[in-house]
C-alpha cells in the first residue's frame, strides 16, 4: 500500500477520551474510529491485524481437528428460553424484536445455538467426537465501556465448542485445544499464561483463563518463569494419543500459574526464588468443560453404545481476537509507538523515502515495493523525514526500510529493526532477502 493513498489517519496528540496505552495507540496509529459508545470501525490497518490474528488462530484449530462455520449474530430468543438462560443472563444481552413481534437477541455467546445445531445433525455415538468453531462478531451491553475495544460492547471472537461421549474423551479434547491455544499465541508472538480459573455463571469444573502479561492487566499473576521458556510449537505430542495429551498436559500443569484470586501461598512457596515472576495480566482465552449442562437442559441425545439416549459432554473454548490487538500493544509498545510481533504486523516493513522526487531514491523504493506490494508500507509522501520516522514508529512495522540519497547512489539501504532499533546497511537485494525471507 501507497500511503499517499492509504487510508491510514495517524495523529500526533493523544485523545483525551482514551485512558489506556491501547486506545491512545490503536486511535494514534489510524487501526480503528469510534463510531458509538464501545462501538468501533476497523479501519484498513487495523482490519489487517485482525486479520493476520484470525488466520493464526483457524490454523491451529484446523490443525487439531476443529471444523469451522458461521453461526448467526442474531439468535432466537426461544433457543435461550429451552436452556433457561435468557431471563438469567442479565442486562448485557441486548433483547430485541423483528417486524412480527418475535423475540431476538445479538448474541453475546453460542452455548445454544451450537447445541441446537448439533442435535440436529449428530445422532449416534459413532459420530462423536465433535469440534466445531466459528470467528463472529459479538455483543453485550456493558453498563461502562471502557479501554477501547478492550472493554467494548461489540468485539470479534473465536468460538469453540465440543461434544464428546463420555468424560474421558471430553478431557482429551479439552488437553488438544489447551495445545493447540499455546501453539497459538506462541505463534501470535505473545507470552500468555494459562491459569486456572472459575467458569462463572456458565458452570463447570476444568477450566483455565489465559493471560498476556502487561503492566496495565486487570489481574495479579503468579507464575513459575520455566514456563516462558517453553517451545510448544516443538512439542511432540499425538492428538490422537490419550497418553501423549496426558504426559503433555502434566508437564505443561507442573508449572505454578494463578491469578490472585487462585494464589496458593504454600504452592507458591515451592517454586525456586529465582523462577517466582509476578506481574499483571489481561485475559485473551478461556477454555472449560461443562459437561451436559446444556444437552440436557435443550434435550439433545444421541444414541448410546446400548441404544439407549445419551447426553454428549460438551466444552468451550473462547479466544478475544479484536481483544488481542489491544493486550498485544499493551505488552508490545515503547514510547514512540506500537511494536508488532512479525505475525500479526499490518505490514511487514515500511518504506520510507527520504527524498521523494529523486530519480535514485524513488526507483530503489519502486523496486522494493513491486517485489511484495502486500508486505511494504511505501511512504510516499512528501513529507519531512522526521514526519515520516515518527509515523512509522507509531504504526509499528516490524522493519523500516529507510532509503535517502547518499546510501541509494550507493545501490545501499538502511534497514531498521523497531523491536531493538538496531540498524543495517545492506545492498538493496540483501535487504529484501532479510525482509521477505523471514
Amino acid at each position: 500500500m501507497r500511503l499517499s493513498r492509504g487510508f491510514l489517519p495517524t495523529l500526533k496528540e493523544n485523545p483525551a477520551e482514551a485512558q489506556v496505552i491501547s486506545h491512545r495507540l490503536m486511535l494514534r496509529a489510524g487501526l480503528i474510529r469510534q463510531t458509538a459508545a464501545g462501538i468501533y470501525a476497523w479501519l484498513p490497518a487495523g482490519w489487517r491485524v485482525l486479520q493476520n490474528i484470525a488466520r493464526i488462530v483457524r490454523e491451529e484449530q484446523d490443525a487439531i481437528g476443529a471444523q469451522e462455520l458461521l453461526m448467526p449474530t442474531v439468535q432466537s430468543a426461544e433457543l435461550w428460553k429451552r436452556s433457561g438462560r435468557y431471563d438469567a443472563y442479565g442486562p448485557e444481552m441486548l433483547r430485541i424484536q423483528d417486524r412480527h413481534e418475535r423475540e431476538l437477541l445479538y448474541g453475546p455467546t453460542n452455548e445454544e445455538m451450537i447445541t441446537d445445531l448439533f442435535g440436529q445433525v449428530v445422532k449416534s455415538y459413532r459420530e462423536l467426537p465433535q469440534a466445531l468453531y466459528h470467528i463472529q462478531w459479538k455483543f453485550r451491553d456493558e453498563v461502562r465501556p471502557r479501554f477501547g475495544v478492550m472493554r467494548g460492547r461489540e468485539f470479534l471472537m473465536k468460538d469453540a465448542y465440543s461434544f464428546d461421549a463420555d468424560y474421558a474423551s471430553a478431557v482429551d479434547t479439552y488437553r488438544r485445544m489447551m495445545l493447540a491455544y499455546l501453539r497459538t499465541f506462541q505463534r501470535l508472538g505473545v507470552k500468555a499464561i494459562p491459569m486456572v480459573a472459575d467458569t462463572g455463571p456458565i458452570g463447570g469444573e476444568l477450566s483455565h483463563e489465559f493471560l498476556i502479561l502487561a503492566p496495565t492487566g486487570e489481574s495479579g499473576v503468579f507464575f513459575d518463569s520455566a514456563f516462558e521458556a517453553q517451545d510448544w510449537l516443538s512439542e511432540a505430542v499425538d492428538i490422537d494419543d490419550r497418553e501423549s495429551l496426558d504426559r503433555f498436559f502434566t508437564r505443561m500443569t507442573s508449572f505454578y500459574a494463578a491469578t490472585d484470586e487462585k494464589h496458593d501461598e504454600a504452592a507458591w512457596a515451592d517454586v525456586p526464588d529465582e523462577r517466582r515472576r509476578e506481574g499483571r495480566g489481561i485475559e485473551v482465552g478461556h477454555i472449560f468443560h461443562f459437561g451436559r449442562k446444556y444437552t440436557e437442559s435443550m434435550g439433545i441425545t444421541v444414541s448410546g453404545p446400548d441404544g439407549a439416549p445419551l447426553y454428549p459432554e460438551m466444552g468451550s473454548y473462547g479466544i478475544g481476537v479484536s481483544r488481542l490487538v489491544a493486550a498485544i500493544i499493551e505488552a508490545s509498545h515503547d514510547e514512540n509507538g506500537i511494536i508488532w510481533p512479525d505475525s500479526v504486523a499490518p505490514f511487514r516493513a515500511a518504506i520510507l523515502n527520504l527524498k521523494s522526487g529523486d530519480a535514485t531514491c524513488d526507483a530503489i523504493c519502486e523496486k522494493i515495493y513491486a517485489a511484495s506490494p502486500e508486505t511494504f508500507l511505501y511512504d510516499d509522501r512528501g513529507e519531512r523525514a522526521g514526519v515520516k520516522f515518527a509515523d512509522a514508529d507509531l504504526m509499528g512495522h516490524p522493519w523500516q526500510v529507510i532509503v535517502g540519497p547518499r546510501g541509494a547512489k550507493e545501490g545501499v539501504v538502511e534497514l531498521k529493526r523497531r523491536a531493538d532499533g538496531t540498524r543495517l546497511e545492506l545492498p538493496v537485494d540483501e535487504a529484501l532477502a532479510r525482509i521477505l525471507g523471514g
